[in-house]
This record gives structure tokens, sequence and C-alpha cells, in this order.
């Protein structure tokens, strides 16, 4: 079944897909993994707290997808047929105005639960919250989007890596320690690599419209050797983490080089194409893999 034939979703089916639920992931991960770094530093774990933060995440990721959806749709860069999963403004589905309009109660109902969180944590959770909310709007609104330039993949680095680890330990523990910031550069990574397959999927389209993303800058040559390098960094610094973390286990994280290895030569072997869709969710499935086991090494 193509693009073009598929059924016309409604009701929550359509607000499902419209969030993207196979991507939520890369939101859920930094805060398993900063929980984890909050106990092994601490011994803290605040339940009520680890629910709260965990949700802010998802709902600031699902309005920010949602929010993509609705400028790209205006802005024609994704169309009905598009290589990539289908979006729900383009397909007219719902009208960008419905999809901006879940984008800000995502973002509302994160705002809500950032005032408990502030309340445990204080303004370092006030600024990060504020600059979170902002970012996923700014990712692909404003008059000069950050997903339109090179500056996406630090965009996602940041608060879908170091930020939100950090954040999770700082409201867990009320500290951050050097471990967790490597933490969460170690799961930001492969999340960069999860938009360097769409970015590359995307490039012809993406440069047709104006955009200057990494993988049009860098040219399709390169796509290989920059997606391995995101996916591979995060075991080189498994080393400073045990050089810190001695009586940890977090060499265990190396039980996700085979599928990383795997999925890289798969990479490589994929043109740009429908074919690439697929890389998406095992991307991210990597990046679930590997924080899974750092978090489980690290509690050990």
């Amino acid at each position: 079944m193509t693009v073009a034939t598929l059924a016309r979703p409604s009701g929550l089916s359509l607000w499902v897909q419209a969030v993207r639920p196979r991507t939520l992931t890369i939101a859920v991960v930094p805060v398993v993994v900063g929980l984890a770094f909050a106990w092994a530093d601490a011994r803290l774990f605040h339940p009520l707290v680890a629910l709260a933060t965990l949700l802010g995440a998802v709902l600031i990721q699902a309005g920010t997808n949602l929010y993509n959806d609705a400028a790209d749709g205006e802005r024609g860069l994704d169309t009905a047929g598009r290589v990539g999963p289908p979006r729900v403004t383009a397909e007219g589905w719902a009208s960008a105005a419905q999809v901006r309009h879940g984008a800000w109660i995502c973002f509302g109902l994160a705002a809500l639960i950032g005032l408990f969180l502030v309340a445990e944590g204080g303004w370092p959770i006030l600024l990060l919250g504020a600059l979170s909310i902002l970012a996923g709007w700014a990712y692909t609104g404003g008059p000069l989007p950050i997903a339109y330039t090179p500056l996406g993949e630090v965009f996602v680095f940041l608060f879908f890596g170091v930020a939100a680890v950090c954040g999770t330990a700082w409201l867990q523990a009320g500290s951050v320690s050097w471990p967790a910031l490597l933490a969460g550069a170690a799961i930001g990574l492969p999340a960069v690599a999860v938009l360097h397959v769409n970015n590359h999927r995307d490039r012809e389209s993406d440069a047709r419209a104006g955009r200057r993303t990494l993988a049009i800058a860098a040219g399709p040559k390169a796509a290989t050797a920059i997606y391995a390098a995101f996916v591979l960094a995060p075991f080189a610094l498994l080393i400073p983490l045990a050089a810190l973390l001695p009586d940890t286990g977090v060499w265990l994280a190396l039980g996700a080089v085979p599928p990383t290895l795997h999925t890289i030569c798969g990479f490589k072997a994929e043109p740009p194409g429908r074919g690439l869709n697929g890389f998406l969710a095992k991307t991210a499935k990597l990046q679930a893999v590997f924080g899974a086991l750092l978090a489980l090494g690290v509690l050990l």
C-alpha cells in the first residue's frame, strides 16, 4: 500500500499519528538515564517527580512534532505522497491551525507540569523548561526555523541529550555530576542520528525548498560517515564514564555495539528514498537499547 492510498485517520488515531509515537522514545530515554545517574550519585528517587518529568518531556516533544507538522505543511515542505511518513497537515487530514492548536495544548500542559517541577527544582528548572518550550516552537517556527539550518543537530543534542539527562538528575538529587553530563552527551548523539536519517532522506526536497541542513551541507557521500560517528561516539564516552564510576557496570552498554554496527551497514547500503523510513525507528531503538543498558549498568 502506498502513502497515497492510506486511509484517512480520524479522532484519536489522527492525533496519535500526528505526534509520531515511534520517535517519543527519544524523550523517554534521557529521563530514564537521568534517574539512574541520580540514584547512582545520591541514592535518591522521587517517584512523583520522576513521573512529572517524564510526562513533561514527552509533551514537549509531542508539541514540537505537531508544530513541525503544521509549519512544514504551510510552507509546502511536506506534501501528499511525500517520501517520508505521511503528515496530517500535508495529507489534508487536519488543518494547519488545528495541528498548531494541538501543539500549543501540549506545550501548555508541559508548562503546567513544569510549575510543579519548578517548585521541586527551583530556578534552574524554570529556565530549562522555558528554553525547552521556546526551542520546541523555534525548531520550525519563527522567521528562521532551527530545523532549516545545520543547527538542528545542536538543538537535538542539547535538549534531547544533555539538558534532559542533567535536568532529570537535578530534579532528583539537587545536583548534576560529571558522569550525568557525559551520559547526557552519550544519549544525545544517537538522537541526533535520528534527525540525520530524516534529513538525509529529505535532502533533495529540502534543498529545493531552501533549507540548509547538515545533510545538505555535507553532501550524500558523507552521509554514512556522519551517521556512524553519531551512533558510535557514545561508546567512546564509556571510557571516561567508567573512569569516573569504576564500581558500576557502565560497560554493559557495549551490548548495543552489535545492533549498532548492523544498522550502520544497513544504512550504508540503503539508497535515499522510502527505505530510509525504517532507519528512523531502528536508530531510535539503538538509543533506547544503549540508554537502557547504560542505566542498568550504572545501577549495578
